[in-house]
């Protein structure tokens, strides 16, 4: 499947004004409003978890092609400034809508995975992700299987390039993980498995080894 056919999939379940705009924006960025196109993006991130899964793919190529054709960033400054307005406002995204806390921490991962300056990850979105998932690794956030969830999945997704950034604070999240596998709380047992997993998965290097694949996820089909 081509580059160009994997990101109309990803838009078909916007309606066809939106995809249009979408389809503009890839194509010839400044014939649209950018700033609205960010918002379209986080707006339909914060609903759809598989699409936040995908975003940053989407604003990647929406970024290069600003920066082809303009030399520009409005697109880059909208989605930021966006994505600082949802950070600030987090406590009562999560409070009102556990499926748009997930998507939320899904999106800005995903973000902080394809954006790059100088081929480094940004600086300004380091702090902000470890903050989402410093939430993640609290004991009421484990007692939720959606949440554990996420968590684990973002740490496969950027652990290794956040730990690189601050090791520090990788460190001091994964006493958190740690704590809450030992700890007597109200984990699952599929919560219990994702996170010993997890901390198995830092310990050798940031992969999964052959044994350790076909033991824990073995242990989730089942």
């Amino acid at each position: 499947m081509s580059e160009a056919s994997r990101d109309d999939y990803k838009i078909q379940s916007f309606d066809a004004e939106t995809q249009q705009l979408l389809k503009t924006a890839l194509k010839d960025p400044g014939a649209v409003d950018l700033e609205r196109v960010a918002n379209v993006i986080v707006d339909h991130s914060l609903q759809d978890c598989v699409f936040s899964k995908e975003a940053g793919r989407m604003c990647y190529a929406i970024i290069q092609a600003e920066s082809k054709q303009a030399g520009q960033s409005i697109f880059r400054r909208g989605l930021l400034n966006r994505l600082q307005k949802e950070y600030d406002a987090r406590e009562q995204l999560r409070a009102c809508s556990l499926q748009g806390w997930v998507c939320y921490v899904t999106f800005i991962c995903n973000i902080f995975d394809y954006l790059r300056v100088n081929n480094m990850p940004m600086m300004a979105l380091v702090n902000p992700v470890y903050d989402c998932l410093f939430q993640l690794a609290q004991p009421e956030s484990l007692s939720r299987e959606e949440e554990v969830d996420c968590l684990v999945l973002q740490l496969h997704r950027v652990g290794e390039q956040l730990e690189k950034m601050n090791g520090q604070r990788m460190d001091e999240l994964f006493i958190l993980i740690r704590d809450g596998f030992l700890l007597p709380t109200d984990l699952s047992s599929l919560a219990r498995l994702l996170l010993l997993e997890m901390i198995e998965f830092r310990a050798a290097g940031w992969k999964t080894t052959p044994a350790a694949h076909k033991y824990y996820y073995s242990e989730v089909s089942d």
